[in-house]
């Protein structure tokens, strides 16, 4: 006998057994079913569905942009390792900013020959759409024998320690206040390196052959890097360092990263308050009258061993108007400058090891070296030096003046500079110790 119902018709089903459901959206969406009977029982199944199918809609779209960021990453990291020719880990670079999406690739060769026909320097840059990216990262790697040393020292371009940030157009009221960047923290006990507040140096000294001195900086190129970045940074230069050393047969062991990178400071303070790096100056204001000398002190902690070492002193506009009535006419000219766009400073700089091989100043025209065991000075670019020997190797010791500034403090510059080579040699137990001659901060005519 048949029977016509919603299972269809010629069929009934057992008692007990519940009808089966049509085929479709409603068996691969799991939807509430509303009790009761009526118009809007109806309504509400309609709008459930509806949700659903819209929910599953975004669902795979959201699926989509994951799957197309996941490619987009991949095809980056793979043109990093590509153009980089593997010197640089891709994943790594790509977690800054707290991980790109997309990135473009360029890189180069930095002074002189190619680095063992490969780039000498990486750049990637984030992108934002297409046609349009900001800045990200650059890793370089320098040796010591090429046209352009590892540290470059005196007056010259680049070597401003004021004005080159985007921030500096809030502070020309006070354009010493704060500096562009941290002076260079060491990295534990300083054998590995050191770090800014966007950037890491690695340090190698190959035991033969050339290079001599092998260096590595990964530089963030943006503002508001974070420790995480810093730690990124850190891991990007010591692998680049690591493949760098073995292809240049550079047989190095280097030491582990430290645990913490939080970010240096670079708010200039009282000489009075130098506890490290800067000590010997405020012990040297102590101990004379400061007159057109700098009332600001920059000052990174030290380490033992160190291959490098900085103190970065400065001029506050207080200081400058206060010591303008005394200054010759020739000098006078030089005041506003020195209120707003190119305030006055000095800086120490100490280079222990296989890195005074390449220490010079000058510019990419022609740059000069200073060599191991002598010392001089060379008004024309700012630049005294002294050299030392320190655990059986060479150090070089040196003191920059803003060009604008020598003049105005040139008779002051020679016990000021012994006091500081006095300090830093004691505290690293060098021996030899050559300084200038006498003549060598004697205003040229």
């Amino acid at each position: 006998m048949s029977h016509h119902g919603e299972d269809g018709p010629g069929t009934r089903l057992p008692e007990g057994v519940p009808p089966l459901r049509p085929r479709g959206l409603s068996r691969m969406i799991r939807v509430p079913r509303l009790p009761g009977h009526g118009p809007w029982r109806h309504r509400l199944n309609k709008l459930f569905y509806v949700a659903a199918v819209v929910g599953t809609g975004v669902s795979l779209w959201a699926y989509w942009l994951t799957y197309t960021d996941v490619r987009d990453r991949a095809a980056s990291e793979d043109e990093i390792a590509t153009v980089c020719d593997g010197l640089v880990d891709a994943e790594a670079a790509m977690d800054l900013r707290g991980g790109v999406v997309r990135a473009s690739v360029s890189a180069g060769d930095q002074d002189g020959p190619p680095f063992d026909a490969r780039p000498d320097t990486c750049i990637v840059d984030r992108m934002l759409e297409p046609g349009r990216s900001d800045d990200l990262v650059v890793v370089a790697v320098r040796r010591s024998e090429t046209v352009t040393p590892l540290l470059v020292v005196g007056d010259e371009v680049g070597n401003e320690p004021f004005g080159s940030r985007d921030d500096r157009g809030r502070l020309l009221d006070d354009p010493t206040r704060l500096a562009d960047h941290a002076e260079p923290h060491p990295l534990g006990d300083g054998s590995l390196g050191d770090r800014s507040d966007n950037s890491v140096t690695i340090r190698a000294a190959c035991p033969s052959g050339e290079p001599t001195a092998l260096e590595v900086t990964a530089t963030a190129r943006y503002d508001g890097v974070s420790d995480e970045d810093r730690r990124i940074l850190a891991v990007l230069a010591r692998g680049t360092m690591e493949e760098a050393a073995a292809r240049l047969r550079c047989a190095v062991r280097l030491p582990h990263l430290p645990a913490r990178f939080e970010a240096p400071g670079r708010a200039l303070g009282a000489p009075t308050s130098a506890r490290t790096s800067c000590a010997w100056y405020g012990r040297h204001l102590g101990a004379t009258a400061s007159g057109r000398l700098p009332d600001r002190m920059l000052e990174p902690p030290t380490a033992p061993r160190s291959g490098k070492e900085t103190c970065l002193l400065a001029v506050s506009p207080a200081a400058v108007r206060g010591m303008t009535p005394q200054l010759p006419w020739d000098s006078r000219k030089y005041v506003e400058g020195a209120l707003t766009y190119s305030p006055w400073w000095m800086r120490t700089a100490s280079v222990f090891g296989a890195g005074t091989a390449s220490v010079g100043y000058g510019d990419r025209r022609q740059y000069a070296y200073l060599g191991p065991g002598t010392a001089g000075g060379e008004k024309d670019h700012g630049v005294w030096w002294a050299s030392s020997v320190c655990d059986g190797q060479p150090a070089l010791h040196t003191l920059t003046v803003s060009f604008t500034y020598d003049d105005v403090v040139l008779d002051r510059l020679p016990a000021l500079f012994r006091a500081y080579v006095d300090d830093i040699t004691r505290r690293r137990g060098c021996t030899d110790v050559t300084f200038p001659e006498p003549s060598a901060f004697t205003a040229r005519r």
